[in-house]
């Protein structure tokens, strides 16, 4: 068979070396492969001359190699030298330096590695010793320099391997500045000097650090001399010279670039890139701006570089053309190739650099083109291809690329082999995966030539081949997306010219871990309770573990917190609680995990360091530092005052971003001033108060006394009172009321008076009921206050005089009726007409056996008003009444009393109703008349219905019950006759079963004693009137009144009035439909009236 892939067998090959060199399989190590190179010391080995030498140099292979080495180019024999030995196993090289001279042991070293399939060769690792030299013996003369010129102290450190590191120092080390740094070769630069620069100990020190020495130069004196002040200069470069400069720089390397400027003042240094940007990550900018820094240079770093020195007279500019530069790197190495006899295959060496390296193959360590000839073999540059490979043509190749600037070596062989195929995956191994993630079956496996894999699952014979399986070239079968249905046994076979091997794997599918209730964020209180729910749902068959963490650390060591199987209870919430927790459910083969915040709120801490600024005589500024607002913006500021000792009064509230209130304060008060911080949580404890601001006195320019008021409380004075002003109001000592009035429309001038301490002023001697214009002003002993507002008010009010005229009644029907009279004049009211009032009381029934009683009431109707209804009458009966009209004082005399008749009204429900002596054909009724006739009785109207049992014998056929029938029969027949003779004399009387007379919500009658009168509105006295009850004979009563009903309901002589109000046609006679509406035969019998205490009906 034929290599598919080179590359992918090469890294398969790869894989599976490790494998078996790692000891995890025995199945390959018999067979046999060329030297390989696995550890080697540097290309450029610097050695601590105080220590023994050790170059490295490993191999591995089969057998196993030996090793020789060269030393600069020639056989370094190592049995003639005692001083070196070689360790077992190993190529590596140990010099015994005791007693020698390293020098000696300096030079260029290469290793060899060799079996029978072939050689491997190593760097060049050129060795040398480590060199820290002394300083040569010099006296450095003093310096002497005038203040703000520029000055530069040498170092010149010794050459050392490798080169040192440069400091300077005095006493301690000399701090560094815009004005004063050290360059990059170890010189110290002054843009300019000053007084303080004077000193006899500037010391450069310079250490190495492999053999951690440290040398230092001789001190340097520099004293700086003052002959009057230095005249500013403008930039110039100390480093670089001239307007510009080159610089190379290898790729990988650190490019750095260095502008030293000196003037007066102190140049700052700033960098640009000509043309492009400098690369984000990899740059840096060093001692003060003045050293541009790029590590990792590539050849996009190569261009123009600016540096731009500028103090305030002008700015200078210096220009450094950068190069980029390349030793050999590699693109691709060649890979071992293991091939069977008659394969072809390719090793591919590539490189780049700049300018390009140069390719050049050797075998076995000698140049390729001074080895045996090989027909399978051809070079082409950078490519060695080989075709039908013979047995016993196995060999390391060795690719080298090289340029002025360096040199790449790499070792890789051909290894021709020819073995049957071998499956190194564990056999039977068992793979799990979550379901919809994708599933990898491992076959690895090794054969020459490489073997052909193919894969089957269960019992079907067929190859896994398309979707939803994918092969891959090095014999892993992958699953995008694992469903249940992919559980199983796989097996894969591994087959190639010589043989076939073959092995099985199960794959099991699992339901994922989800969370199904995640955590919620939160907000809670400090001192209250959380608690953050997790719910999961996992495949059965995996053992979950849930884990919380808070902010991706372990949750505290603390019993408040409480974890459940879905839960994690924290109690007692604490400010350092707050922050992100997570649940995170983990089994062997997946996890899930949900957050949430939980953030710990409380009320604010209250504000500190309160102080009075911009202090005027009327405002104050108050500032103040907000406390912790506590993870809940304070949205405002509280600001309180306190007066003298009296109570914490809230003078303002400001936004709660502000940390000032502008405070308007009254004169003459000793002011106290705390903030307390409102947040969504509550309000903050108070501030500790601000110091105490005492406001000056002044006049009581800004207000007066507030709640003016003029009234009478006799009907010759005028007492005016206010609302006394409070302290902070008074604006200063001596405070005091002037007191005005005038009778208005009549006197001119005002009489006034002045009072202290008091709310009120009496001013007797004035007519009733007369308007007075007043006014209260503050003073103080600073002067008065503003113009007061003119207030009317009244002296006090007498009792009315007169009694109203003309009062007239009429009987609207038996509970209702209206009065009607003459208002008084208004001069005789004397005060504010507050309306009139009606005392009524039913005098006696008209009905002899009713009792006489008398129950006086009262009705009141407010404003000027000249009629009024009197609802709730009792009918048939005699009413007296009188009118008065009353004001704020009290009432006036009574009209003369009035007298009127109700009409008769429907009688009350009888007193009583019971049965006696009944019997199989008879029973005896008995009733009392009703205890309010309203009237003259004419008779009663008896209501009955047969009503039987249900039974389960038949009755039909017994003779009691025919008898009974038929008595029954005969009473009604008695019962219709009596009804038509009573119709006859004057029909029947229907009896409604409501005996009050329902009143207009708008009449409120009351006793007199009641502390609030009924009002009737004068709006309503043409609406049709209610409550009217209407007699059998179907007229109206009247007194003193032609009006008819028709006239006076406005609907026609058929339309009657029910005795709740409402207006009905039934009782008119047209209809006898109501006797049997409720759905039961019934019989109706008028009686005629007994006015003994019973009535009987047999």
């Amino acid at each position: 068979g034929s290599f598919f892939n080179t590359n992918v067998w090469l890294s398969l090959l790869c894989q599976k070396f490790t494998l078996i060199l790692g000891g995890k399989a025995k199945v390959l190590e018999g067979l046999p492969q060329p030297p390989t190179i696995t550890h080697q010391s540097p290309k450029d080995y610097i050695i601590d001359p105080r220590e023994n030498i050790v170059i490295h140099c490993d191999a591995k292979g089969k057998p196993h190699p030996s090793f020789s080495w060269t030393r600069n180019g020639t056989h370094f024999d190592i049995d003639q030298d005692p001083k070196v030995t070689m360790r077992p196993h190993s190529g590596t090289l140990v010099v015994d330096i005791s007693g020698e001279k390293v020098e000696s042991y300096e030079g260029v070293y290469q290793c060899t590695a060799r079996n029978e399939h072939g050689t491997a060769v190593s760097n060049n690792i050129v060795i040398r010793q480590s060199r820290s030299p002394l300083w040569s013996k010099e006296r450095n003369k003093p310096i002497m320099v005038q203040e703000g010129v520029s000055l530069v102290l040498q170092c010149r450190p010794p050459a050392g391997l490798p080169p040192p590191i440069i400091f300077w120092m005095d006493i301690s080390k000399l701090p560094q500045s815009s004005r004063v740094s050290q360059a990059l070769n170890g010189d110290l630069y002054f843009s300019n000097v000053l007084k303080k620069d004077s000193r006899n100990d500037y010391i450069c020190y310079a250490r190495f650090p492999h053999t951690q020495t440290i040398q230092q130069k001789q001190p340097i004196t520099v004293t700086v001399l003052n002959h009057g002040s230095a005249e500013e200069r403008r930039p110039t470069f100390l480093i670089p010279s001239g307007s510009s400069s080159s610089k190379m720089v290898l790729r990988g390397q650190v490019l750095e670039l260095e502008c030293i400027a000196e003037g007066l003042p102190t140049p700052e240094v700033s960098w640009s890139k000509v043309s492009g940007e400098f690369p984000a990550k990899r740059t840096s900018f060093l001692h003060f701006q003045k050293t541009l820094r790029i590590v990792d240079v590539s050849e996009a770093d190569a261009g123009e570089y600016r540096c731009t020195a500028r103090n305030r007279l002008a700015s200078v500019h210096h220009t450094i053309r950068v190069t980029v530069k390349a030793a050999p790197y590699w693109i691709s190495t060649p890979r071992n190739l293991v091939l069977a006899p008659r394969e072809r295959g390719n090793l591919i060496c590539r490189a780049s650099g700049t300018p390009k390296p140069t390719i050049t193959w050797a075998m076995n360590g000698i140049p390729i083109e001074n080895s045996p000839k090989d027909p399978s073999r051809k070079v082409e540059g950078d490519t060695i291809i080989f075709e039908d490979v013979q047995t016993g043509s196995s060999a390391v190749y060795q690719c080298h690329a090289s340029n002025e600037y360096g040199y790449l070596l790499s070792n890789a062989f051909v290894n021709v082999l020819s073995e049957t195929p071998r499956v190194l995956t564990p056999a039977n191994k068992v793979y799990q995966v979550i379901r919809n993630n994708h599933a990898l079956l491992d076959c690895s496996s090794f054969g020459s030539p490489i073997p052909k894999i193919t894969w089957f699952k269960d019992s079907i014979s067929s190859t896994l081949d398309g979707d939803p399986y994918v092969l891959h070239e090095n014999g892993t079968l992958e699953i995008h997306v694992a469903q249940a249905l992919n559980s199983g046994k796989y097996t894969c076979v591994a087959r190639n010219s010589l043989g076939i091997s073959e092995n099985h794997v199960y794959l099991e599918v699992k339901e994922p871990t989800r969370i199904l209730k995640q955590p919620e964020y939160k907000v809670v209180q400090r001192n209250r309770n959380v608690v953050f729910e997790c719910k999961v749902k996992h495949d059965p068959s995996l053992i979950p573990t849930m884990t919380w963490v808070k902010d991706d650390g372990e949750l505290p060591d603390d019993e408040r917190f409480v974890v459940d199987s879905d839960s994690l209870t924290i109690t007692d919430v604490t400010e350092n609680d707050a922050g992100t927790y997570t649940c995170i459910m983990n089994t062997t083969l997946d996890q899930d995990s949900a957050s949430a915040e939980l953030t710990v709120v409380e009320q604010p801490d209250p504000p500190t360091d309160l102080e009075l600024t911009d202090q005027k005589p009327r405002s104050v500024q108050l500032t103040w530092i907000p406390g912790d607002e506590h993870n809940s913006p304070i949205h405002s500021m509280c600001v309180y005052s306190l007066h003298h000792h009296g109570h914490w009064h809230n003078l303002t509230v400001v936004p709660g971003t502000k940390t000032t209130a502008h405070l308007k304060l009254s004169p003459y008060v000793h002011y106290t001033f705390r903030v307390l911080a409102l947040n969504a949580v509550g309000l903050s404890n108070p501030s500790l108060p601000s110091r105490m601001y005492k406001t000056n006195p002044s006049g009581t320019d800004y207000e007066n006394p507030s709640g003016v008021d003029g009234f009478g409380t006799e009907h010759d004075n005028l007492v005016i009172s206010w609302k006394p002003m409070s302290g902070h109001q008074a604006n200063g000592p001596g405070l005091q009321y002037k007191v005005m009035w005038r009778q208005k429309d009549v006197d001119k001038e005002w009489t006034s008076v002045t009072v202290a301490n008091v709310s009120k002023f009496m001013v007797s001697g004035t007519p009733t009921f007369t308007p007075y214009e007043v006014m209260v002003q503050a003073i103080n002993d600073y002067g008065i206050g503003p113009e007061p507002a003119v207030v009317t008010g009244h002296s006090g009010e007498d009792l009315p005089m007169q009694a109203p005229d003309n009062v007239q009644v009429l009987v609207l029907n038996s509970s209702l009726a209206e009065v009607h009279w003459e208002p008084v004049p208004p001069k005789t009211v004397r005060g504010r007409l507050k309306g009139y009032k009606m005392y009524y009381w039913r005098e006696r029934s008209l009905h002899k056996h009713n009792p006489h009683h008398v129950e006086q009431q009262v009705l009141t109707f407010s404003g000027n008003k000249s009629h009024g209804m009197l609802p709730g009458l009792q009918p048939y009966s005699l009413y007296l009444f009188n009118v008065r009209v009353f004001n704020g004082k009290g009432e006036g005399p009574a009209s003369s009393n009035q007298q009127f008749e109700t009409p008769e009204g429907v009688p009350g429900r009888p007193s009583f109703l019971r049965i006696t002596n009944p019997n199989l054909d008879s029973l005896t009724l008995e009733w009392g008349p009703p205890y309010d006739r309203n009237g003259r009785l004419t008779g009663y109207t008896l209501k009955f219905q047969t009503a039987m049992a249900a039974r389960q014998v038949d009755i039909a056929t017994q003779g009691w019950f025919i008898g009974l029938m038929c008595a029954i029969a005969l009473l009604i027949l008695v019962l219709l006759i009596i009804c038509f003779v009573q119709r006859n004399k004057g029909g029947k009387y229907p009896v409604k079963e409501k005996e009050d007379a329902h009143t207009d919500p708008e009449f409120q009658p009351m006793k007199e004693d009641d502390c609030t009168f009924g009002e009737y509105s004068d709006t309503e006295d043409h609406k049709p009137l209610k409550g009217s009850r209407t007699p059998s004979h179907g007229t109206v009563h009247r007194d003193n009144s032609d009006d008819s009903l028709v006239d006076y309901g406005g609907d026609g002589g058929d339309g009657q009035f029910n005795e709740d109000g409402s207006f009905i046609g039934q009782y008119s006679g047209k209809s006898s439909a109501r006797d049997t509406a409720g759905g039961h035969e019934s019989s109706e019998a008028p009686s005629p009236v007994n006015t003994s205490a019973m009535n009987s009906f047999v």
